[in-house]
């Protein structure tokens, strides 16, 4: 019925980059909040990056600040997260998310709905 698809990972270079898409399907999302998680091996998943519903408003980790641009296009009912200056620390399974509270917060508790993960693997 709803499903988030995720698609753009893979393996890149240090200092490379990557676009990360999530296509959301089976209602709109134009009113929900969007974000973006990652899990490394043996870690606790972690908070990337939100985006407010209207996309005026953006939230990053400070890990990533600088290097990363979340944007969204309510129209296609689709999340993106631009990765640049890629480091080997950045490995880990990407999860898009959306929640229909609308607060673009850091706690995977705003967020209803995920998508099942892709990898993004930065090494020499």
């Amino acid at each position: 019925q709803v499903q988030l698809v995720e698609s753009g990972g893979g393996l890149v270079q240090p200092g490379g980059s990557l676009r990360l898409s999530c296509a959301a399907s089976g209602r709109t999302f134009s009113r929900y909040a969007m974000g973006w998680f990652r899990q490394a091996p043996g870690k606790e998943r972690e908070f990337v990056a939100a985006i407010s519903v209207r996309g005026a408003s953006t939230s990053y980790a400070d890990s990533v600040k600088g290097r990363f641009t979340i944007s969204r296009d309510n129209a296609k009912n689709t999340v993106y997260l631009q990765m640049n200056s890629l480091k080997p620390e950045d490995t880990a399974v990407y999860f898009c998310a959306f929640g229909q509270s609308g607060i673009y917060g850091s706690s995977p508790r705003y967020y209803d709905y995920w998508g099942q993960g892709t990898q993004v693997t930065v090494s020499s």
